[in-house]
């Protein structure tokens, strides 16, 4: 059975997705800064679905390291799932340089090394997938959140010109779009319950949709259609919204 390289394994998102992954007989290397956050997990996994975890450290914004990282995998991945992310704080970017970078960096500038490295590596194989996560909040800037959005703008932007290129190598690019998610870096926020889908929930609609070779998938589903409506709002008004 193929490997699935997740990246940010210690996310509510990323280990729902590595157990979805798991059901299915993959096997996994999950990535942490501290791979010590990760043993649980692995011992979880492997006990119940009888599959090969590896446990690598990575540190996405210490991008000088992106290529040793890919260099030492003692095995090669056939899928890559992007789970690193953000949320970061709003009113601190807008007044701190040292926050909005992070935002920035976290969500979209240090992602590109290591996918581009995965991207190429896939490429000459002439199969496999990328999984990126991005977020609804990239379809359209809004005054509350700009930094985290035009982060996930720009990485929406990425992988859609990602995967132009590698489709012509067999190479699958998935773009998801998740609106609220319940994790811990949404914890301190209330979300509307209709609006907000759990992170397990999340992973199987990747699963379904990474095996049906969808481009872009909107999570929930009516999120496609909720900012079809945000970006059809005309600029004088949208301006004006407390959004």
């Amino acid at each position: 059975m193929k490997y699935i390289l997740i990246l940010g394994a210690t996310s509510d998102i990323g280990k729902a997705i590595a157990k979805v992954y798991a059901q299915h007989g993959y096997h996994l290397i999950l990535t942490a800064r501290d791979t010590n956050h990760l043993l649980s997990l692995k011992k979880e996994l492997e006990d119940q679905y009888m599959i090969a975890i590896q446990l690598e450290s990575f540190d996405v914004l210490q991008t000088i390291t992106h290529q040793s990282f890919f260099d030492n995998l003692k095995t090669k991945p056939y899928g890559v799932v992007y789970c690193i992310g953000y949320l970061g704080n709003q009113e601190l970017a807008q007044k701190e340089s040292t926050e909005a970078n992070l935002i920035l960096q976290t969500n979209y500038t240090a992602s590109i090394p290591i996918l581009s490295i995965l991207a190429q590596y896939l490429e000459s194989l002439k199969q496999g997938f990328i999984i990126g996560i991005s977020s609804v909040a990239g379809d359209r800037g809004r005054g509350s959140n700009y930094f985290y959005g035009s982060a996930k703008a720009g990485f929406t932007a990425f992988l859609s010109g990602l995967r132009a290129r590698l489709a012509k190598n067999n190479v699958h690019v998935l773009t998801v779009k998740p609106g609220f998610v319940y994790t811990k870096m949404t914890a301190h926020l209330s979300l509307p319950q209709l609006l907000t889908i759990a992170p397990t929930a999340l992973a199987h609609s990747i699963f379904k949709a990474q095996q049906k070779k969808k481009n872009v998938i909107y999570v929930k589903w009516f999120w496609r259609y909720i900012m079809w409506i945000i970006k059809l709002i005309p600029e004088f008004i949208f301006k004006k919204l407390n959004l």
